[in-house]
């Protein structure tokens, strides 16, 4: 699993724009910025629609005061899942929905899981991390069905 203090990894996402599905590497992701990425099992899944997405959607203005460049949310979903989803979150320009489609991203992390078991196949871990220029400056991962250490306040919190 990657870890504070750790690049990272360079990979491909497709990212739900109001033009369409866009292609995006993790470099013109993160690098040069300060980045607060979450990321969530699965698009309009109950707990990631309830609360894990709307509370970094609430609080986008108290990141940005924090000097936070971007909200960045991931799954391992498709883009045109994520862009429906953000529309219907009504996330705006305020968090760049990014599809990790095959879970490459996850799985580079080493934040992959087995949710085969609900029908799922492999998804993303729970979690939240705080991006400085490519690098993990902070990271907070879930144990299990929890909801606690990913959540936008906690992650506010750690700023």
């Amino acid at each position: 699993m990657i870890n504070i203090g750790e690049k990272l990894p360079e990979a491909s996402f497709v990212a739900a724009t109001r033009d369409g599905p866009k292609p995006m590497t993790a470099s013109e992701v993160f690098d040069g910025k300060t980045v607060a990425l979450f990321a969530v099992p699965g698009a309009f899944t109950p707990t990631c629609s309830v609360k894990h997405l709307p509370g970094f959607r609430d609080k986008a203005a108290e990141f940005r005061a924090k000097g936070v460049d971007q909200i960045v949310c991931t799954s391992v979903n498709d883009a045109f899942v994520m862009g429906a989803w953000g529309k219907d979150q009504n996330v705006g320009d305020d968090i760049l929905m990014l599809a990790d489609g095959n879970g490459a991203f996850a799985k580079a992390l080493g934040l992959d899981m087995d949710a085969s078991g609900f029908g799922m196949g492999s998804r993303s871990k729970r979690y939240s991390m705080l991006v400085k220029n490519g690098v993990v400056a902070e990271l907070n991962v879930e144990q299990g069905g929890e909801f606690k250490v990913s959540a936008a306040d906690y992650l506010l919190g750690q700023l």
